[in-house]
């Protein structure tokens, strides 16, 4: 235990400093651009890593053999924004309007979104559906959200939260469904966000993850239980602490 505070602090420290600094040689960047590619691919996103990276090093795509899809470069770039938010309020609580900030800085520059008239960092005004199943009614968002929050805080104040806890706050959140879009990955930041909260491993579910995690989500919808999910997790923190294990050793 003591060994994983240290990691989540040196973690932390470098997260913050090279943030500042927009380092794009560091653990900061690496995170960035990994989150940010295998989120958005999750999502259906066409860039590849190399796109993704430099996108992120100096704002230019590669020359490709294919046009960019406007919608896929757009989104990578909010993504990228929300990652910085989301460092910049590590220190306050986690509330609806901080996790609506933090859907702004995803979707506010998505031009396919506000022509569609996608509420941007604010709940949705549609129904939406995820596959077949039906997610919760927007005149219902907001209560469901405060007692989602609500039950998490009472798992912060008991000094409770694990990562079983960590995955039945992400699959409700799922259920809930509260944006219009970007639903998946303003949930995916807030699970890395509050591994750091509450020295946690982080961890990044990758694109090559994308069945399991399919599959974890319907058996919390079919049977409200997040053994699945709670598995994904502790197999993608992992993964994640060998990518930051080269930042570790000199």
């Amino acid at each position: 235990m003591a060994q994983q505070k240290g990691f989540i602090s040196f973690l932390v420290e470098r997260l913050l400093i090279e943030r500042k600094r927009f380092d794009r040689s560091g653990i900061y960047a690496m995170t960035q651009r990994t989150m940010a590619y295998n989120s958005n691919k999750i999502e259906g996103s066409t860039l590849t890593e190399e796109q993704t990276a430099s996108l992120f090093d100096d704002g230019t795509l590669p020359k490709a053999d294919n046009y960019y899809r406007a919608k896929d470069v757009e989104e990578m770039n909010g993504h990228f924004l929300m990652f910085n938010k989301m460092l910049d309020t590590l220190d306050m609580p986690l509330t609806q309007e901080l996790v609506k900030q933090f859907h702004h800085e995803l979707k506010s520059g998505v031009f396919e979104d506000r022509a569609n008239g996608y509420a941007i960092g604010d709940y949705k005004e549609r129904p939406n559906m995820v596959g077949i199943y039906q997610t919760v009614k927007p005149s219902e968002v907001e209560g469901e959200m405060s007692r989602l929050l609500s039950w998490y805080n009472e798992n912060l104040e008991r000094g409770t939260v694990n990562m079983s806890v960590l995955a039945e706050f992400h699959a409700r959140y799922e259920s809930i469904h509260p944006f219009q879009d970007g639903n998946g990955r303003t949930g995916r930041l807030l699970l890395f966000r509050e591994c750091l909260k509450n020295n946690i491993s982080p961890f990044i579910i990758e694109d090559a993850k994308r069945s399991e995690y399919i599959e974890a989500l319907k058996e919390y919808r079919e049977s409200n239980t997040v053994t699945k999910m709670t598995v994904l997790f502790e197999s993608e923190q992992k993964e994640y602490r060998k990518r930051c294990q080269y930042f570790l050793t000199e």
